[in-house]
């Protein structure tokens, strides 16, 4: 049996609670074995992003070509793409390497406000890279700044995920961690198949990193054979424990815990 090789291409978080740090924390404790290419380098804690350096698309290259000459990659997952450029060059990566089981991330905007994708890669993104993509993993924010449009009730949200499923990739979930609903409800379409995931909301500042938590063991899962939908409903289980018990850390939005999943109930 091959142990199940998990990538992450996004940026890294000196805080350690999002991007590559997260992601890499995310496939440990879901039994896989985690590799980066690092996209951009950001200077940033618990109260913000301080700076933003992208890494040259030489080099995203460099990285790409070395992890697809060694490994045996079962998944990968996406997550900061600063820019066009750097989109166009992980998108032709992925085709050349032929990297299966694609989770896309579609980091935009950072928990304190700062935007991470500049505007004229949105179209980018939305043209070239979707339809690349096994699942796409937006919050309501990155959903509405995807299709140009303010998404709020239930029906909005479903309508989105049908418009975005569009676009060419094979699956949608939004998260409704922005909603105003009383429960955190995403949302899971695939064409065929429509499912709620619900679970209790927490009122916790501590939520730093959800979203590429969240993605990157939806690529965990996918890199172990699990079904899409399966690995979906696993990824919301483990995010859900990771907020519930948080870790405390920092002075701003702190990061999840990302061995609560293994903790609770002995899981």
């Amino acid at each position: 049996m091959i142990f199940p090789q998990v990538l992450t291409i996004a940026g890294s978080d000196s805080g350690g609670g999002a991007g590559i740090q997260a992601d890499i924390k995310t496939f440990q404790e879901r039994k896989t074995f985690g590799m980066s290419v690092i996209t951009a380098i950001t200077a940033q804690n618990t109260l913000g992003v301080k700076a933003v350096h992208k890494i040259p698309v030489e080099m995203i290259r460099e990285q790409c070509d070395a992890i697809a000459e060694d490994f045996q990659v079962s998944a990968v997952k996406t997550g900061m793409l600063a820019d066009a450029e750097i989109i166009r060059e992980v998108a032709r990566n992925i085709r050349l390497h032929n990297f299966p089981n694609i989770v896309i991330d579609p980091v935009m905007i950072a928990k304190g406000g700062t935007a991470l994708l500049e505007n004229e890669a949105t179209q980018v993104l939305k043209d070239e890279f979707l339809p690349l993509g096994t699942i796409i993993t937006p919050n309501i924010p990155e959903a509405e700044e995807i299709l140009g449009e303010k998404i709020t009730t239930k029906a909005e949200i479903e309508q989105a995920a049908k418009k975005i499923f569009d676009l060419g990739v094979k699956a949608v979930v939004i998260k409704g961690g922005h909603s105003e609903m009383s429960e955190a409800a995403d949302f899971y379409y695939d064409g065929e198949t429509t499912k709620w995931l619900t679970s209790e909301r927490f009122d916790t500042p501590h939520t730093h990193g959800t979203g590429c938590t969240f993605s990157a063991c939806i690529a965990a899962e996918l890199a172990k054979g699990n079904s899409l939908l399966n690995s979906v409903v696993v990824a919301k289980e483990f995010i859900t424990s990771a907020i519930k018990y948080p870790l405390g850390i920092g002075h701003g939005h702190g990061p999840t815990n990302h061995f609560a999943y293994r903790l609770e109930d002995g899981k």
